[in-house]
């Protein structure tokens, strides 16, 4: 704590540092990885015949205004017939960071990058996943490209998977080209000064919108839970932000998932044992069935995506404020993504959330470990070598990769409630406005509208039901743990 005895964003490192080593994540990097980093000055570069020059096309990038770590770019191209070809290049991580070196042996611990108000812990240095392996806007860079032809339906057609050299024109952030394509705000000066990329982003978003149609046609879940942001000004906090879904956000998640469902196939028809992203068909499917019920919907006794997403949309529609409550409650439900090793010939898993059969993970290899593994089973399978990877080490990762992510989870959402206790910790006193989030045995929680924080209900909570609107008073904060605690007004 501050020697002022005021909470800052020191702080919250702190907490962050402290919560990633009780749950096995290694905050720093070690000495022999840092050794390995010093000899890496330059972008990776290869004289393989089989790659690529894609430089000239119109590559961009859309991510949150500060990513700097950029893993994907994207470019269209019409075919005629309503049919258009799409490209997207995943940079090569595994170029520099090859399989049983330090900086990869580091990677393997953690499988991620840790993203709290603290501040960011890198799955790879700063020195790679934010400039020499990462897709910079006027730089060239080698990736992998994978391709897909989107019909008119929004079926998939051809699709392949290159080695390729590609060179960013642009790059976009998501919320000022909303604005631009909205009418609301200029165009970016990233897309102005390059002709022709404004109607390249146009056209990839007539194409995924098609590629969402036809997923939510299928039972894709359209959920929305919040996840706020800090806000800093220096060292002190000053607000916490929801980042509101939008278009452009939308047509890079569309992208990515028919890029991850390319990828999965094009391993399997290689021959390749590989790594799955699954969403089991949920256990507690009835207790979902009883949530859908109390909102006076009837969903079928037999898992049904299709069905839940009707009930969605419906209760989206009819109460907007509440949704994200109810989304929260279904995700909770239908349990957590894993990984899971799927062979060759076997029935998949499939990914009940999005309603696709085949999914893997391999569009983010600068911030998720089995993305670079993914990438590997890729390159070796495209050089018509063995896999890199024995099944049971590809089944040590999957489970070793499910356990960490769901530890940096956990460290996330715990900085994140340090850090709503910490811009709150000057407003003891006030009165706010909420809904009932939570209410059980163990204790009743109220989510507050401004700025969107979650607490407990520590007195007068009785009688207060799940969705009921209510005015609280916030009587203490507790930034090391966490903790918000109201009484009912």
């Amino acid at each position: 704590m501050s020697p002022r005895g005021r909470h800052h964003r020191s702080d919250l490192a702190d907490i962050a540092r402290r919560a990633m080593r009780e749950k096995g994540l290694d905050p720093d990097f070690p000495k022999d990885a840092l050794q390995q980093l010093t000899h890496i000055e330059a972008p990776a570069r290869d004289k393989d015949p089989a790659i690529r020059d894609l430089r000239d096309l119109l590559w961009a990038s859309i991510d949150n205004d500060d990513s700097r770590d950029l893993d994907q770019l994207s470019v269209a191209e019409e075919l005629g017939g309503g049919s258009v070809k799409v490209l997207i290049a995943i940079a090569d991580v595994d170029a520099l960071v090859r399989k049983g070196t330090p900086l990869d042996s580091r990677a393997a611990r953690n499988t991620t990058s840790v993203y709290t108000a603290g501040g960011v812990f890198p799955m790879l240095p700063e020195k790679l996943s934010t400039d020499l392996t990462s897709l910079n806007q006027d730089e060239d860079r080698l990736a992998v490209v994978i391709e897909y032809v989107v019909n008119a339906d929004g079926t998939l057609g051809d699709s392949s998977v290159t080695r390729s050299l590609v060179r960013n024109k642009a790059k976009l952030a998501y919320d000022s080209a909303d604005l631009w394509r909205d009418g609301r705000g200029e165009m970016p000066e990233a897309m102005a000064r390059v002709p022709g990329v404004d109607a390249q982003i146009r056209l990839q978003e007539d194409v995924s919108q098609r590629l969402r149609r036809l997923r939510y046609a299928h039972g894709a879940l359209d959920l929305q839970t919040i996840e706020a942001r800090a806000v800093f000004d220096g060292d002190e906090i000053r607000d916490l932000t929801v980042d509101e879904q939008n278009q452009p956000r939308q047509l890079i998640e569309d992208f990515m998932i028919a890029a991850n469902g390319v990828t999965a196939r094009y391993l399997e028809e290689a021959g390749f044992a590989a790594l799955r992203r699954v969403v089991r068909s949920p256990e507690r499917w009835q207790r979902i069935v009883s949530v859908a019920a109390e909102h006076g919907f009837s969903l079928p006794e037999e898992p049904d995506s299709k069905a839940l997403e009707e009930f969605l949309a419906a209760r989206r529609k009819a109460d907007p404020l509440r949704f994200p409550d109810l989304s929260l409650v279904i995700v909770k439900l239908m349990g957590a993504g894993e990984y899971v090793v799927e062979l060759p010939g076997k029935e998949p898993v499939g990914h009940f959330g999005l309603a696709v059969r085949d999914y893997t993970h391999s569009t983010a290899p600068n911030r998720r470990y089995p993305d670079v593994i993914t990438q590997r089973l890729l390159k070796a399978a495209l050089a018509h070598c063995s896999s890199p990877y024995s099944v049971s080490e590809l089944n040590g990762l999957a489970l070793h990769c499910t356990e960490q992510e769901d530890a940096a989870n956990k460290v996330e959402r715990l900085v994140r409630k340090s850090a709503a206790a910490l811009l709150l910790e000057t407003r003891i006193g006030e009165r706010f406005d909420g809904i009932v989030t939570g209410a059980s045995e163990k204790g009743t929680w109220a989510r507050i509208f401004r700025p969107p924080v979650e607490g407990k209900v520590v007195r007068g909570s009785e009688g207060l039901e799940i969705g009921d609107k209510v005015s609280v008073k916030l009587v203490s904060t507790d930034v090391e743990r966490g903790y918000i605690d109201f009484v009912r007004v």
